[in-house]
This record gives structure tokens, C-alpha cells and sequence, in this order.
């Protein structure tokens, strides 16, 4: 009996020291260890966009069996069915194929055998038709071209015979295979797409009578679910990176959709790291700024003051930063300021929206620390606020920093959207800022308005073949209608959506196609047409108070600590909105103001 305690017990220990490992790997390997949190899945292409078949239409046979579900498994009994790419002394092979959405990860390649030398292809890997079709130059980032930075997409490699191999880590929805030697036969069992994404439920919801909403919403939800990598990303292609003043439209529909995902802490942490005091995050004040704007979202939603402490040496020490780049006379010394790309060349505008962000910071930090009993960085805060006042602009007709304006309470919200935001509809938006546009239009009572400008400009990009939204987007792009999309082949005469825009540090296909600061609508229609606005600190108290316009029905979830809220609303033919709210228990629930 002894013995077998023994044994039993030693059985415990072990399963806990090698939790990660097998048992053959000693405790020196579990110390550096790490576990991927990163779940995979494979994905048969959904179609044959292009082939290369040769003057006789031989060189590709049986492409359909690439559609087929596979089992990664390379098979030598005779009785499976190949895709066969040939190349002749003169004519070379090759097929492009579409997974249907954005994925973030590789491809998987299983193969038969076919000549007994080795074969050469290239893959590459493309968000659009146009980029799995183009030229890499990594020296000039010119109009027309791809590049290799932050993820490799171009790739030449000597493949297997009867064996599977995985290529590639980066965003893609296209792949094209080309063979590179002359006199080859290969035999392609199975081409998968490997998508690595966080295995999580979407807690939050919306839904409406409006398809073509529902579509933008989950899109722009889908976006920021693929960037929640082993770190907050803003891009799966380009900017595989943690970038703070990025991350806050991220961490609004996290928070709103995903719930309390440890995917944002880690990544405060992790820049906290990177970025000591005194330097600046990423190297730019504004999104130092940004940090503490986060932090006062995510305690107000969530109430954890254990973390809020935990930054509270450094929140502390940024206010002080902060504050000593402020002259008494509302003067700054900052330098370098920074909203968005497209608003760069506004130098005016560009000015007047950052003293309104800060504003907007300062004023987030005094709430930090009045949670972290820090009266004297409080006071530093209201003095900062006072003296950055005494020099506020006009926005000079940029609809960022008129956006800014109106949140950070410099400018009264109805006038900035009256004389700048609303004006033009979509036109001046761009798709960082276009979160704050949206916002500014809520606080000044123009919802309608801002659904309408989510249909417009959002919604372009779905017409183009987008699956997740993009870096950038200039609705003044497509005025004429003389682009292809990112789901066409290009054509001659038109301009390709991906390829020829661009600027800054994203010239024509480096320009990314998934990037998470894009999905201001996922939040926004959750806050502002659903309705959902949290009253007291970690949702002990939330009001529901709808905006349907000319909706018909809205319906949703919202998640909070204790869990999650389900809500509807309809129109009835009064003009009245019968809203029906199942809320768990803990949370207390206002409907209306």
C-alpha cells in the first residue's frame, strides 16, 4: 500500500513538473520553455483563382482536388488523387489559389512523388490578388511592389517527395505556386492554409436588420482577433508589432467583444518594458499619451485594481515626464508629434489634435490616480490641463483633430462635427481615426450620421473583397469607380486598390490588409446603436440606452466580469423601442438616461 502511494505521489509530482515537456526533458528545459497559446487549424483553398497551364492547357491536371479536406498525411498507396504541375524545356506551371478570408499563418504543403530530383518553386503569399502575383523589392517600398519586412512572403524552396512540408508566417488570403525548373512533374496532395488564431468565443454580438452592418461588424471584429497574437499586434502581415497608440481602438473591441483577454496586459507589460521612463512609448509622446488612456479603459471595465497597481510606479513617472515638457505659459517642448499618417501634411491640424489628446489623457491619468491614491500626480494632471489650455487652436479643418477636440472637451462636439468631422460624409476618414470621427458624431448627436458613414466607408472596402479592413483607406481612392479589387485580377486600364495607392510607410502592397486599428465600427455599434455604456466601475452599473435610426431591430450581448448581458431592441409602429434585457447576477442595468 505504501508503494503504491509512493507511486502515486511521484506519478502527482512529476505531471506537475512537466506540465509543458515530456518527461524526458528535465526541469532546466521547463524553466526556458514557452508554451504557444496559439491554436491551428487547416483550411483547404475555396478556389482556383488563376493557372498557368501551357499552350496545350496540360501543364496543371486535376487542380479541383486542392479544394478537397485533407488529412496532412502524405499517402503512397496508390489510391490518392494529385495535383499535377508540369514544366517543359520552354513553358513553366502555375496556379493561384484563394482561401476565401484573411488568415494569419502558413501553408501546408503535402506531396506525392513525382521525379526522383529535387523540384525548386516559389510561393508567394498575397493579402490581394495583386500582391500573390507581384515582385518583392525590400530597398525602395515602391508603388507596385511587395516586401518582406516584419513577415517573410516570398519564398523559393526545394520541396518534398512524399512528404508534407510548412511554409510561411505572415497575413495572406492568396497563394500562388510557380515551378521554377524546367523538365519537372510535382504532385501537390494537399495545399492548406494553417491558421494560427487565439481559440476564444466572441462573448459580445450585435446583429441587425442591416446585412450589410452585421457584415462590417464582424469583420471589424474578426480584424482584431487575428492581431491578438502572442502579443497585441497591429498588422499579421506588416506591424506584427506592439504599437500603443494603435492598440486603444484594439482594446475597445476586446474589451467589448473578447471580455478580459490576458492578451491586453501582457502587451501594457511587455511596452512598459521595452520603453523605460524617460522615453517615450514606440519613441513618440503621443502614444505615451495613449498608455494612459488605455489603462483608464480597461480598470473602468473591469475593476482590476491589482493591475492598476502594478503600473502604478510608471504611471506616476510618465505624469511627471509629461508635465515637465509643459512651459507655464501653455508651451510645450514634446516634439514629434503624431496622430495618423494621412493627417501628417495638416501641421496645424496635426498641433491642435495633440494638445486636445493630451488634454484627453491628463484627464483619464487624474481619474488613475484618484484609484491609486496619488493626490500630487492629480494636481500635476489639472495643472498640465490648465496651462495646455491656455493655447488651444482651431483644427484647421482636419477631422482627426476636430475629433479629438470634441472628446477631450476643447472644442463643443456639435460645432467640430457641424464645421469639420460631418462635412463631406467619409471623405477626410481614415481608419485609426476614423474610431474618433465616429465618437465625435455620437457625442454631438449625430448617430444617423455615423451609421451612414460606416455603410459608405467601411462598407467600400467589403465591395473591394475586403475580409478584414485595411492600414488605410481613402474613399476618394474609388470617386470613380476605376479600381479593381483586392479579389480581381488586375486589368489594364484600371487602377488595382492595393497595388497602385499608398503613402508613407505603406506604399502600394506593403500596405497592409488586417490591421487591428481599423475596427472602430465593432465597438461603436455595440456603445451607440445597441446602446451599452458603463455606468460604474467594473460594470457593477451599465445603461442601455439605444439608437436604432433606420433600423428596425437591434439585437446583441455585451460581456462584463460577471458575465454576459443580452440585449434587443425593436421598433414598434409607434415609434416606440421595446427593449428586452437579461442581465447577470451582480450587474444592475439602467435603460434609457
Amino acid at each position: 500500500m505504501k508503494h503504491l502511494l509512493f507511486l502515486i505521489a511521484a506519478t502527482c509530482l512529476s505531471s506537475a513538473i512537466y506540465a509543458q515537456l515530456p518527461p524526458i526533458f528535465d526541469d532546466s528545459y521547463n524553466k526556458v520553455a514557452q508554451e504557444d497559446i496559439i491554436d491551428r487549424t487547416y483550411i483547404p483553398p475555396r478556389k482556383v483563382v488563376w493557372k498557368y497551364a501551357g499552350v496545350d492547357g496540360k501543364l496543371v491536371q486535376n487542380d479541383a482536388t486542392l479544394l478537397l479536406a485533407g488529412d496532412g498525411q502524405a499517402d503512397v498507396s496508390g489510391h490518392t488523387s494529385y495535383c499535377l504541375l508540369k514544366s517543359t524545356e520552354n513553358e513553366k506551371a502555375s496556379i493561384m489559389l484563394d482561401y476565401g478570408i484573411e488568415i494569419h499563418g502558413g501553408l501546408q504543403l503535402v506531396m506525392g512523388s513525382a521525379d526522383s530530383r529535387p523540384s525548386l518553386v516559389r510561393i508567394r503569399f498575397g493579402e490581394s490578388i495583386g500582391e500573390a502575383n507581384s515582385q518583392t523589392d525590400n530597398v525602395h517600398n515602391r508603388i507596385g511592389f511587395s516586401t518582406d519586412d516584419h513577415a517573410k512572403r516570398d519564398f523559393v524552396m526545394e520541396i518534398p517527395r512524399d512528404g508534407a512540408i510548412e511554409i510561411g508566417n505572415t497575413g495572406f488570403r492568396f497563394v500562388r505556386i510557380d515551378l521554377l525548373e524546367q523538365n519537372r512533374t510535382i504532385k501537390i496532395k494537399e495545399a492548406r492554409a494553417i491558421l494560427r488564431f487565439r481559440n476564444i468565443p466572441y462573448l459580445g454580438s450585435f446583429k441587425c436588420n442591416d446585412e450589410r452592418l452585421n457584415k462590417i461588424w464582424m469583420t471589424a471584429a474578426y480584424t482584431v482577433h487575428l492581431n491578438m497574437q502572442d502579443y497585441l499586434w497591429d498588422g499579421i502581415k506588416r506591424d506584427r508589432l506592439v504599437w500603443l497608440g494603435d492598440m486603444h481602438p484594439e482594446v475597445m473591441t476586446i474589451k467589448n467583444i473578447f471580455g478580459k483577454n490576458p492578451v491586453v496586459p501582457q502587451s501594457l507589460d511587455y511596452a512598459c518594458k521595452k520603453y523605460p521612463l524617460p522615453e517615450w512609448m514606440n519613441g513618440m509622446s503621443a502614444y505615451s499619451f495613449w498608455y494612459l488612456i488605455i489603462h483608464k479603459e480597461w480598470y473602468h471595465h473591469y475593476g482590476d485594481l491589482a493591475f492598476l497597481q502594478k503600473h502604478k510606479d510608471y504611471i506616476v513617472g510618465l505624469i511627471d515626464n509629461i508635465i515637465s515638457h509643459i512651459g507655464e505659459d501653455g508651451s510645450e517642448t514634446f516634439g514629434g508629434k503624431f496622430l495618423d499618417w494621412p493627417s501628417t501634411p495638416n501641421k496645424d491640424g496635426v498641433e491642435s489634435g495633440y494638445r486636445a489628446l493630451l488634454v484627453w489623457a491628463l484627464k483619464d491619468a487624474i481619474e488613475l490616480c484618484g484609484v491609486l491614491n496619488q493626490p500630487e500626480a492629480a494636481k500635476k494632471c489639472e495643472w498640465g490641463i490648465e496651462h495646455i489650455n491656455k493655447k488651444i487652436k482651431p483644427a484647421n479643418g482636419l477631422k482627426q483633430a476636430a475629433s479629438l477636440m470634441a472628446l477631450a472637451g476643447t472644442m463643443d462636439a456639435g460645432k467640430a462635427c457641424k464645421e469639420v468631422v460631418s462635412v463631406g460624409g467619409a471623405k477626410g476618414f481614415s481608419t485609426f481615426y476614423g474610431y474618433y470621427m465616429l465618437e465625435a458624431l455620437a457625442k454631438a448627436g449625430l448617430q444617423q450620421s455615423a451609421i451612414d458613414i460606416i455603410r459608405q466607408y467601411w462598407g467600400k472596402m467589403l465591395d473591394l473583397g475586403a475580409t478584414t479592413f485595411w492600414e488605410d483607406f481613402n474613399i476618394e481612392w474609388v470617386e470613380n469607380n476605376d479600381v479593381t479589387g483586392i479579389d480581381e485580377m488586375p486589368v489594364k486600364g484600371k487602377k488595382d486598390i492595393h497595388g497602385d495607392f499608398g503613402a508613407y510607410c505603406y506604399p502600394g502592397y506593403r500596405h497592409s490588409l488586417c490591421h487591428g486599428w481599423s475596427s472602430g465600427p465593432a465597438s461603436w455599434l455595440i456603445e451607440h446603436v445597441l446602446g451599452v455604456e458603463i455606468v460604474e466601475t467594473g460594470c457593477k452599473t451599465v445603461r442601455v440606452k439605444p439608437f436604432l435610426g433606420d433600423l428596425e431591430w437591434v439585437e446583441g450581448s455585451y460581456p462584463t466580469p460577471y458575465g454576459v448581458i443580452a440585449i434587443s431592441h425593436k421598433k414598434l409602429s409607434n415609434g416606440k423601442i421595446d427593449t428586452k434585457i437579461k442581465a447577470p447576477k451582480g450587474v444592475k442595468v439602467i435603460v434609457g438616461s
